[in-house]
C-alpha cells in the first residue's frame, strides 16, 4: 500500500554522513521515522528531539502556527548546516523533517535524529543543528490567534 503523504521535499546526501531532509505538510509520524533508523555496529548513540507548537507565542494563546518555506534556499541552508556538522562531530546520520503550514498546538512541527558513537557527540551536534536552523534556515511562522 502506497503513502498518500504529500513530501513537499526529500534531499538525501551522502557524502561521508548521511543525511536527509524532509519538508512536509503531513502531520510527522514518529513510529514510522524511529523503525526507519539504521546506524552501524560502532554507533552507541541515537537522539531524537521532536519540537512541538506550544499554545502561546509572545505571550498570547494561540491554536496554531503556520509554518512557510523558501524551499531552494532551505535545501541548500541546511547542506550547509549539514557540512558544518559532519566537520565538527563524528556523526554517522541526521534526519530531519519539518512539518510546512499549519500545525496545530501540541502537534509535533520538528523531528530531528542525529547517529553518533557517542551521547555527548549526538547531543551536542543536535543541539548546535537546531540552534543554527533557527538562525539561518528561512522557515518562517506565523501564530494562528484562537
Amino acid at each position: 500500500m502506497q503513502s498518500k503523504s504529500k513530501v513537499l521535499s526529500s534531499v538525501e546526501h551522502e557524502p561521508c554522513m548521511n543525511r536527509q531532509l524532509t519538508l512536509t505538510n503531513e502531520p510527522l509520524n514518529e513510529a514510522a521515522l524511529m523503525a526507519e533508523r539504521k546506524l552501524s555496529a560502532g554507533m552507541g548513540a541515537a537522539v531524537h528531539f521532536l519540537g512541538v507548537v506550544r499554545g502561546e507565542e509572545e505571550g498570547k494563546a494561540i491554536s496554531a502556527i503556520e509554518y512557510e518555506a523558501f524551499q531552494r534556499m532551505v535545501e541548500h541552508q541546511f547542506n550547509l548546516l549539514f557540512s558544518e556538522m559532519e566537520k565538527r562531530w563524528p556523526i554517522e546520520s541526521v534526519r530531519l523533517v519539518h512539518r510546512i503550514g499549519v500545525v496545530q498546538v501540541n502537534e509535533p512541527s520538528l523531528w530531528v535524529e542525529v547517529v553518533a558513537p557517542h551521547r555527548g557527540e549526538a547531543f551536542a551536534a543536535c543541539q548546535w543543528l537546531i540552534d543554527e536552523m533557527k538562525r539561518v534556515v528561512p522557515i518562517w511562522k506565523r501564530p494562528v490567534a484562537r
